[in-house]
């Protein structure tokens, strides 16, 4: 099977799990002995033409989409540029035409899309007039609001705001139409899409994310009363790093090791420089991450904003080490209370404690329960995934050749 993926960013290009989470599958695919492009973007210092990497197994093409900025590159803008560049990624034909170019070349049996914001939303209508499958993942919510953001005891829209927040997902409706295949990590994510009415004709499946190979560590005994935790993610204020460094404030038996990088990077080194229970290693490769997670007690993910499928909470079953995380979007579908980890009110500082407190009760049992904490994780397999991945596409494109 020939199968192209289109998506907004592609490794080294990258802000979030969504693209390890395709890099994956693209893998997986691969040694499934499928046959896989990838058209994705590039900087702008890269010109808008179109190349071809050369270094990978999958060919992957690249062009940066005419628009005011790179999609990596919006926190540098103030919020009524960044309203011009969403009208620009939604009606600028210039990605579909290098998008058409590229399929006219490959001919592919069936399309995948991801995340298209930043790469133009254009491109769903163009497989629709070139009349090839079509499956699309979602990842998060920026097709019902721009930002893809939704914060945790905001999410009343502002009176004098909804009515562009209702126009922009109409478009984004209207625009997307309904790909034969649509595909959910997380039970919340399709419920939310449910509820906006999009993609009411299409065939729509929760299927989770892939679980990364992350071996089993070699987890250290605690050190007397100290509980260390470990953060990884980006640095920004919806992630919750901000709120997790004020809380342990008031716990002073609380080790803090943080990895990632974003807009508060700086901010995050300043709290590491006054208080040495914090520690800030920057961004950090898979290996890095494998030998930190078996110096702590637990991985913590206190986001603010409602997530749908967190790599790091894969990352860290697969690991076997418990993790501490917000109640909210589909976290819950992935930390069961007591048995891989345990879940607090987002933004509680009080429940956040008490979770803690848990932890501290029950972490002898946990580091004796890794095995069961990783078998948490096993059902979603990168190779179960892959093979409902395939059987689902091959049906799409068996209809397809029928109508």
């Amino acid at each position: 099977m020939k199968i192209g993926i289109i998506t907004n960013l592609y490794p080294p290009h990258a802000r979030g799990g969504a693209e390890q989470v395709i890099a994956r599958t693209v893998q997986s695919l691969l040694e499934y002995g499928h046959d896989v492009f990838l058209i994705t973007t590039a900087p702008r210092s890269k010109g808008s033409g179109i190349r071809r990497g050369t270094s990978s197994l999958e060919r992957v093409y690249r062009f940066f989409p005419k628009n005011i900025y790179y999609i990596l590159d919006d926190f540098r803008y103030p919020k009524f540029i960044r309203v011009f560049w969403h009208l620009i990624d939604m009606f600028s034909p210039h990605a579909a035409l290098q998008c058409h170019e590229i399929l006219e070349r490959e001919q592919p049996d069936i399309v995948m899309t991801h995340n298209l914001k930043g790469i133009g939303l254009m491109i769903p209508l163009l497989l629709r007039l070139m009349h090839l499958p079509h499956a699309h993942v979602v990842h998060d919510l920026q097709l019902i609001y721009p930002s893809g953001l939704l914060i945790f005891g905001r999410e009343r829209i502002a009176w004098w705001l909804t009515p562009f927040y209702a126009l922009y997902a109409r478009v984004c409706r209207c625009l997307f139409g309904n790909p034969g295949l649509v595909f959910f990590p997380s039970t919340y994510l399709a419920t939310v899409y449910q509820r906006w009415k999009f993609f009411q004709k299409s065939e729509r499946i929760v299927l989770p994310n892939p679980a990364p190979n992350f071996p089993m560590v070699n987890r250290q005994p605690p050190e007397k009363n100290t509980v260390r935790l470990l953060f990884v993610g980006q640095l920004e204020w919806h992630k919750g790093i901000k709120f997790l460094i004020e809380a342990l404030r008031e716990m002073p038996d609380i080790e803090l090791v943080i990895a990632g990088e974003g807009t508060l990077s700086s901010w995050v080194l300043k709290q590491c420089e006054k208080e040495k229970r914090l520690t800030y290693l920057g961004f950090i490769c898979a290996d890095h991450l494998q030998s930190c997670l078996g110096t702590v007690d637990a991985v913590v993910v206190p986001s603010l904003c409602y997530e749908n499928s967190p790599t790091v909470i894969y990352e860290s079953l697969s690991a076997g080490i418990p993790v501490i995380a917000s109640d909210i979007g589909g976290v819950g579908e992935l930390v069961k209370e007591g048995k891989n980890g345990f879940l607090f009110s987002p933004g509680s500082e009080q429940a956040f404690a008490h979770a803690i407190w848990k932890l501290r009760q029950y972490r002898v049992a946990l580091m004796a329960n890794q095995q069961q904490i990783a078998q948490t994780i096993a059902p979603f397999a990168l190779s179960a995934y892959t093979k409902e991945l395939l059987r689902r596409l091959e049906m799409l494109i068996a209809q397809k050749r029928k109508s």
